[in-house]
């Protein structure tokens, strides 16, 4: 396991923090800080190789429309009068490990986050937040269920940096949700999706706190508690108990 960079309480230096950082801090401060502070991080998921390929097309077909000033035709069919905006710094925003930058003042954080795309309102003049999906399931694709707050909070994080490079953003981004067909007769060498896009009108009012409470929790000298709601606090805690049975 590769050791994550450690938070340093008594150095003056910004300390980097990228959008997934912030997410794991709002889905369990111990976990968050056992990864920042200490250095020991989850244990690495699997790549999202297909998901990976999805975005990259969907990148090379929106920056066609891009470069002739014209809106994509799925744009078109849902009635968004807009088009794919050309930002100079765009190909460093989306890059990993670049994205949009920020340097938080209040807690020294320096705050990041690679986007999909950006779009221009041509009523308003507005730039909208564009994130990519992909999935593979029956029926409608929505973003609505419980475990998709973090897809909300990733589109309202993206408003948050741009808006502190002095752009002006709408509140409404979109999700380009494309979900692979199971219904077809046969594989035939290719995927075909169902896309759809759905719009979300975000609320980054909820960063400024988190940040606040990123850095208290950074600060104490010792990790928070545990929850419930985190499966691998949950983990550590009962593979633990077959050992200590053992040993008595």
């Amino acid at each position: 396991m590769v050791a994550a960079r450690r938070f340093d309480p008594d150095s003056s230096e910004p300390f980097p923090l990228s959008r997934t950082k912030v997410e794991l801090f709002l889905d369990c401060p111990r976990c968050f800080y056992l990864d920042r502070r200490l250095g020991v991080g989850r244990p690495a998921g699997f790549p999202f190789n297909l998901n990976s390929a999805v975005d990259e097309l969907l990148k090379r077909e929106f920056d066609r429309h891009r470069a002739a000033g014209t809106a994509h035709p799925l744009m078109k069919d849902a009635g968004i009068n807009a088009v794919p905006h050309a930002h100079p710094q765009l190909e460093t925003w989306r890059a990993n490990f670049k994205g949009v930058r920020t340097v938080h003042e209040a807690t020294s954080f320096t705050l990041s986050g690679a986007i999909d795309d950006l779009w221009r309102d041509l009523g308003t003049d507005e730039l909208m937040v564009v994130d990519y999906k992909s999935t593979s399931k029956a029926g409608e694709v929505g973003i609505n269920a419980e475990w998709q707050i973090s897809y909300k909070r990733q589109i309202e994080f993206y408003q948050w940096l741009l808006r502190r490079q002095g752009l002006k953003v709408s509140r409404t981004g979109w999700f380009v949700y494309c979900n692979g067909r199971k219904d077809l007769p046969a594989f035939d060498a290719r995927l075909e999706f169902k896309i759809s896009l759905i719009p979300y009108d975000g609320d980054d009012s909820w960063v400024e706190g988190a940040l606040a409470a990123i850095r208290d929790t950074l600060m104490a000298p010792e990790p928070p508690a545990p929850t419930d709601e985190c499966e691998y606090c949950d983990y550590v805690l009962h593979a633990g108990a077959p050992a200590a049975r053992a040993g008595t």
